[in-house]
Protein backbone atom coordinates (compact mmCIF):
# COMPACT_ATOMS: atom_id res chain seq x y z
CA UNK A 1 0.00 0.00 0.00
CA UNK A 2 1.55 3.47 -1.50
CA UNK A 3 1.02 6.58 1.40
CA UNK A 4 0.25 8.44 -1.53
CA UNK A 5 -3.47 8.49 -0.56
CA UNK A 6 -2.57 9.45 3.20
CA UNK A 7 -0.67 13.01 3.00
CA UNK A 8 0.20 15.10 0.00
CA UNK A 9 3.09 16.22 1.17
CA UNK A 10 4.73 12.78 1.62
CA UNK A 11 4.51 12.05 -1.95
CA UNK A 12 8.02 13.20 -2.97
CA UNK A 13 10.10 10.67 -4.49
CA UNK A 14 13.86 10.39 -4.92
CA UNK A 15 15.74 11.44 -8.55
CA UNK A 16 17.76 8.91 -9.72
CA UNK A 17 20.34 10.55 -9.80
CA UNK A 18 20.22 10.87 -5.77
CA UNK A 19 20.21 7.19 -5.71
CA UNK A 20 23.39 6.97 -8.01
CA UNK A 21 25.47 8.89 -5.47
CA UNK A 22 25.64 5.95 -2.81
CA UNK A 23 25.50 3.19 -5.42
CA UNK A 24 29.05 1.98 -4.23
CA UNK A 25 27.91 1.97 -0.50
CA UNK A 26 25.08 -0.37 -1.57
CA UNK A 27 26.21 -4.49 -1.28
CA UNK A 28 25.46 -5.86 -4.57
CA UNK A 29 24.98 -9.32 -3.05
CA UNK A 30 22.07 -8.24 -0.97
CA UNK A 31 18.26 -8.04 -1.75
CA UNK A 32 16.91 -4.73 -1.63
CA UNK A 33 13.64 -3.94 -0.19
CA UNK A 34 12.29 -0.50 -1.05
CA UNK A 35 8.92 -0.36 0.59
CA UNK A 36 7.37 2.80 -0.11
CA UNK A 37 5.79 2.81 -3.04
CA UNK A 38 4.98 6.22 -4.36
CA UNK A 39 5.21 5.92 -8.52
CA UNK A 40 6.86 2.55 -8.34
CA UNK A 41 10.10 4.09 -10.40
CA UNK A 42 12.77 3.14 -7.65
CA UNK A 43 12.38 -0.17 -8.72
CA UNK A 44 13.30 0.81 -12.31
CA UNK A 45 16.27 2.83 -11.14
CA UNK A 46 17.53 0.17 -8.84
CA UNK A 47 17.86 -2.68 -11.28
CA UNK A 48 19.42 -0.34 -14.17
CA UNK A 49 22.23 0.04 -11.25
CA UNK A 50 22.45 -3.80 -10.86
CA UNK A 51 20.69 -4.60 -8.09
CA UNK A 52 18.17 -7.23 -7.06
CA UNK A 53 15.04 -5.30 -5.48
CA UNK A 54 11.78 -5.85 -4.24
CA UNK A 55 9.29 -2.55 -4.36
CA UNK A 56 5.61 -3.20 -4.20
CA UNK A 57 2.90 -1.40 -3.63
CA UNK A 58 2.22 -3.64 -0.24
CA UNK A 59 1.35 -2.40 3.64
CA UNK A 60 4.69 -1.64 5.23
CA UNK A 61 2.73 -2.64 8.40
CA UNK A 62 1.94 -5.97 7.60
CA UNK A 63 4.01 -7.18 4.67
CA UNK A 64 7.46 -8.24 4.89
CA UNK A 65 9.19 -10.19 2.14
CA UNK A 66 12.67 -12.24 2.49
CA UNK A 67 15.15 -9.20 1.95
CA UNK A 68 18.40 -8.19 3.32
CA UNK A 69 18.46 -4.89 3.64
CA UNK A 70 16.24 -1.71 3.20
CA UNK A 71 16.88 1.07 1.31
CA UNK A 72 14.32 3.77 0.45
CA UNK A 73 12.82 7.60 0.73
CA UNK A 74 9.90 6.84 3.71
CA UNK A 75 6.89 9.23 3.90
CA UNK A 76 8.03 11.83 6.27
CA UNK A 77 4.89 12.17 8.31
CA UNK A 78 5.02 8.33 9.25
CA UNK A 79 8.67 8.15 9.99
CA UNK A 80 8.20 7.61 14.17
CA UNK A 81 6.11 4.37 13.03
CA UNK A 82 7.90 3.17 10.40
CA UNK A 83 11.22 3.44 12.12
CA UNK A 84 9.74 1.49 15.11
CA UNK A 85 9.22 -1.20 12.75
CA UNK A 86 12.53 -1.03 10.92
CA UNK A 87 13.97 -1.47 14.33
CA UNK A 88 11.66 -4.22 15.24
CA UNK A 89 12.74 -5.89 11.71
CA UNK A 90 16.62 -4.75 13.05
CA UNK A 91 17.82 -5.66 9.35
CA UNK A 92 20.54 -2.75 7.58
CA UNK A 93 19.16 0.21 6.08
CA UNK A 94 19.88 3.03 3.76
CA UNK A 95 17.03 5.83 4.49
CA UNK A 96 16.46 9.20 3.06
CA UNK A 97 15.57 11.52 6.06
CA UNK A 98 15.64 14.68 7.72
CA UNK A 99 18.59 15.65 9.59
CA UNK A 100 16.99 16.71 12.36
CA UNK A 101 15.92 13.26 13.18
CA UNK A 102 19.78 12.89 14.54
CA UNK A 103 17.79 15.15 17.54
CA UNK A 104 14.92 12.98 18.39
CA UNK A 105 15.09 10.92 21.31
CA UNK A 106 13.75 7.86 20.01
CA UNK A 107 15.65 7.84 16.74
CA UNK A 108 18.96 8.32 19.38
CA UNK A 109 18.07 5.35 21.57
CA UNK A 110 16.77 3.26 18.45
CA UNK A 111 19.76 3.46 16.46
CA UNK A 112 22.86 4.71 18.34
CA UNK A 113 25.24 1.67 17.90
CA UNK A 114 25.22 1.16 15.02
CA UNK A 115 24.15 4.42 12.87
CA UNK A 116 26.80 5.98 10.06
CA UNK A 117 25.76 9.18 7.93
CA UNK A 118 26.25 9.83 4.44
CA UNK A 119 25.62 13.56 3.60
CA UNK A 120 25.74 14.65 -0.15
CA UNK A 121 27.37 18.09 -0.40
CA UNK A 122 24.52 18.96 -2.56
CA UNK A 123 20.82 18.67 -0.95
CA UNK A 124 19.50 15.25 -2.09
CA UNK A 125 16.63 16.86 -4.63
CA UNK A 126 13.16 15.62 -5.04
CA UNK A 127 10.10 15.72 -7.04
CA UNK A 128 6.40 15.52 -6.21
CA UNK A 129 4.32 12.91 -7.93
CA UNK A 130 2.47 14.95 -9.49
CA UNK A 131 5.35 17.36 -11.31
CA UNK A 132 8.15 17.39 -13.39
CA UNK A 133 9.71 19.38 -11.69
CA UNK A 134 13.01 17.08 -10.44
CA UNK A 135 14.71 19.45 -8.81
CA UNK A 136 12.74 20.42 -5.40
CA UNK A 137 14.61 20.56 -2.30
CA UNK A 138 12.88 21.50 0.96
CA UNK A 139 13.97 24.05 3.36
CA UNK A 140 16.07 21.40 5.90
CA UNK A 141 18.93 18.92 4.58
CA UNK A 142 18.40 15.25 4.18
CA UNK A 143 20.80 12.44 4.65
CA UNK A 144 21.18 8.82 4.20
CA UNK A 145 21.03 7.19 7.28
CA UNK A 146 22.97 4.11 7.65
CA UNK A 147 21.65 1.47 10.28
CA UNK A 148 24.65 -1.72 10.54
CA UNK A 149 25.96 -1.09 7.46
CA UNK A 150 29.37 -1.23 8.58
CA UNK A 151 30.93 1.04 6.55
CA UNK A 152 34.74 2.66 6.38
CA UNK A 153 33.80 5.24 8.30
CA UNK A 154 30.51 6.24 10.52
CA UNK A 155 30.49 10.13 8.90
CA UNK A 156 30.50 9.89 4.80
CA UNK A 157 30.71 13.24 2.38
CA UNK A 158 29.83 12.59 -0.85
CA UNK A 159 29.54 15.02 -3.99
Amino acid sequence: MSFIADKDSDNYITNKEDWEKIKDYIPKDKKIWSPFYCDGKQKEYFQEMGFDIIHEDKDFFSYTPEFDIIVDNPPFSKKKDILTRIKQLDKPFILIIPSVMLCYKYFQTYFKDDLQIIISLNRIKFRHINSTNKNYTPPYASFYFCYKMNLEKDLIFIE
